[in-house]
């Protein structure tokens, strides 16, 4: 966010700096059903995707703005394989985004705006399930039947986004983050529940806004999903979320901007034919200490070759 009358000083910086973190990360506090159960190897998928996101921003107690708003429209592509890694099912996938942004909010009683367009960061994660999901062919995996499956993943995030450090808020977070996770899975009938556990590291940019060095934290995310399956392909799942940490530093001075927030979902899958899908989501946040209290709902197109 630009202030409308540049006033460009470093109090800017420190007092919007929860603003402009929220809009960046608030797409990455992501519900994901289904991230650690079983699928058959040798696919290729392709997913294109769009979300909108909008709702107010709490800011850190210390930060001396009112009122902050903002609007999120985001465009997603992607690509996953499946593949065996010692004789468990693995999969790789990629995704890119183009951003848009406009928001608002009062600073010091006067009026803070943005309104842009940027790429987002690059996404790569490997995951694999090396308990109870062997590597099975399609014609074989019709036939299994899933009990406890239990894996591990790791999503890398490449500083490849639009960025420019005259501006506090961007597409791209001009950093690396590293994300491991620990998950399972469980069908019972018709009905699966997952768990899932996972933490970001987040490296340091050196090239903030106002030329201040900005560090964070790390931030753990606990995840819960319930999910009902009409047929293959075909289910409905019910999703919540507990992330904590992530407090930053601008030039190792503390924001007291640590989250203890929460989300509620819901997430439709449903098979076109044989090669297309069709998913759609939704959430809120529920507990916003600091951070987003975004409103986000979203479609997924899948086609699978």
């Amino acid at each position: 966010m630009e202030n409308s009358h540049n006033k460009n000083n470093k109090l800017l910086s420190f007092g919007l700096l929860s603003v402009a973190m929220t809009a960046t990360t608030c797409i990455a506090q992501d519900l994901e059903p289904r991230s650690y159960t079983n699928i058959p190897i040798g696919m290729n998928f392709l997913v294109l995707g769009a979300a909108h996101s909008e709702g107010e921003l709490s800011p850190a107690p210390t930060a001396p703005i009112d009122n902050a708003d903002i609007n999120i429209n985001a465009a997603v592509v992607g690509y996953a394989h499946t593949f065996s890694l010692a004789g468990k099912s693995s999969k790789i996938d990629m995704t890119a985004s183009r951003l848009c942004y406009k928001g608002s909010a009062d600073f010091q009683g006067e009026p803070v705006t943005a309104d842009r367009c940027g790429y987002g960061d690059a996404n790569v994660r490997l995951s694999w399930n090396f308990f109870g999901a062997p590597a099975l062919k399609p014609a074989d995996f019709s036939k299994w039947k899933q009990g406890i499956v239990i894996g591990t993943s790791l999503q890398i995030t490449a500083p490849t986004g639009s960025y420019d450090k005259d501006k506090l808020l961007n597409a791209g977070a001009n950093r690396w983050i590293f994300r491991p996770g620990l998950g399972m899975s469980h069908k019972i009938g018709d009905w699966y529940y997952d768990l899932i556990a996972s933490v970001r590291f987040y490296g340091d940019n050196d090239e903030y806004f106002n030329e201040v060095k900005l560090k964070q934290d790390p931030q753990y995310t606990l995840q819960g999903h319930l999910i009902y399956n009409f047929s293959r392909g075909h289910w409905l799942s019910l999703n919540g979320n507990f992330y904590f940490g992530g407090e930053t530093h601008k030039d190792d001075v503390d924001s007291f901007d640590s989250q203890e927030n929460s989300r509620f979902g819901i997430t439709y899958s449903a098979p076109i034919n044989r090669s297309n899908s069709i998913k759609l989501y939704a959430s809120t946040g529920i507990v916003t200490q600091v951070g987003s209290d975004f409103d986000t709902f979203g479609a997924v197109w899948q086609y699978i070759f």
